[in-house]
């Protein structure tokens, strides 16, 4: 019998058994991973942006998780000597659109006390002189980082404080009972007293299995990347981005220096139809059935169709999506990008169709579910996991 069970190897998983761990070192805590590796989703195939918080609606969850999780995750890698680079973001403004968006961007940050500063396009251009605009706002703080290497990190000081990693454990069933929680694995069943559930892609599934309804259906979008070829990389020092469109979930097509030394250009986002597709062709039976039957779908798909259309054109076409990176850096050609690993995002949609914009837990007796993690999540994983541990604690007390 465990004190507690963790599902989920990625980001958000590791640093809630982590500290969870380090704050009650007698208890017996495991942590399940349904694949063979942890960090093998949207963990280890996302951009590897440390984010600043420039974005978030003041008092959300996303802004207070993001700003201490710049914080915590620059102390955490300073303190176990895992690289990280913070070159700082430049989000680039083309046209008197994107202007207007660009000034009630900077007011946000502002609001979230984050560190920012206007730079016209003399300034701009100074620090970088490949990209293209009329302004910019600059956050000296954004950076890069391995998340995969943060997430083994994290679990390795897990289980030397006495912590079990069990790799290769997909549940399959879930019940709760007064004394606590039973779980079927693959491997076989488990007991704990107290269960955390940090699924990802397949959070609302967990849910449901659990007899909970979490009031969304996770949709997969597909994030497809290119990589500039060695001799463009260095044509950008900063992070660049375009302004995002508000009506939009998404940040755009962006320029990212990696930890490597590399230049990603991306991510799109494509309507999946597999929770974890990330090959040529990717088609589950029931990932589609579970999205076509879902009016959710069906509500958003309509709102976003012409945006949908355009990114399916732009993965179909590689000189259409190399179009809008040329917008804010023309200098790039085809010959530039080159095949990279594609990654898939959550998105957590309610019934009428409308996007879950901030993170949501859903709890029982002996359980919380984190039903959608968004982007900051990776950036924000050590204050999510103190979150989570701190409600556990307070139920306990009450």
């Amino acid at each position: 019998m465990y004190d507690f069970a963790i599902i989920g190897g990625g980001i958000v998983g590791a640093a809630t058994a982590w500290q969870l761990k380090a704050r009650h070192p007698g208890a017996r805590i495991v942590l399940l991973e349904k694949e063979a590796e942890c960090g093998a989703h949207q963990t280890g195939r996302n951009s590897g942006v440390i984010h600043a918080g420039l974005y978030y609606r003041p008092g959300s969850l996303k802004a207070r998780f993001c700003k201490a999780g710049v914080r915590a995750v620059i102390e955490f890698c300073g303190e176990h000597g895992i690289p990280f680079r913070q070159p700082g973001k430049l989000v680039v403004a083309t046209d008197e659109i994107e202007l207007e968006r660009l000034q009630a961007r900077l007011a946000r940050a502002q609001q979230n006390g984050i560190d920012v500063h206007w730079l016209d396009q003399a300034d701009m251009r100074e620090l970088e002189p490949h990209v293209a605009g009329s302004a910019a706002i600059l956050s000296p703080s954004s950076g890069i980082v391995s998340y995969r290497a943060v997430t083994e990190t994290m679990l390795r000081l897990f289980t030397a404080q006495g912590g079990e990693l069990m790799t290769a454990s997909e549940v399959v069933r879930l019940s709760e009972d007064q004394s606590g929680v039973r779980i079927r694995t693959r491997r076989g069943l488990i007991r704990a007293g107290y269960l955390i559930a940090c699924a990802g892609l397949q959070s609302d599934r967990l849910a449901r299995i659990h007899g909970l309804d979490p009031g969304v259906h996770i949709l997969p979008y597909r994030g497809e990347y290119f990589r500039l070829r060695k001799e463009r990389s260095d044509i950008v020092k900063h992070l660049i981005y375009p302004v995002p469109d508000p009506a939009l979930p998404f940040l755009g097509v962006h320029l990212t220096p990696m930890i490597d030394g590399s230049i990603t250009v991306g991510p799109n986002a494509l309507q999946g139809w597999k929770r974890e597709g990330y090959g040529h062709l990717n088609f589950s039976v029931r990932d589609t059935w579970d999205m076509l039957s879902y009016p959710g779908f069906w509500r958003i798909t309509s709102r976003f169709l012409g945006t949908g259309l355009r990114e399916f054109r732009n993965a179909l076409s590689k000189p259409a999506y190399l179009k809008g990176v040329q917008k804010y850096c023309p200098s790039l050609s085809l010959d530039d990008l080159e095949p990279h690993p594609v990654g898939v995002r959550a998105m957590a949609v309610d019934r009428h169709g409308a996007m879950v914009d901030d993170f949501l837990f859903v709890e029982s007796a002996r359980s919380l579910h984190v039903c959608n993690a968004p982007s900051p999540a990776a950036t924000s994983a050590i204050p999510i996991g103190e979150h989570i541990c701190e409600r556990i604690e307070a139920k306990a007390a009450s």
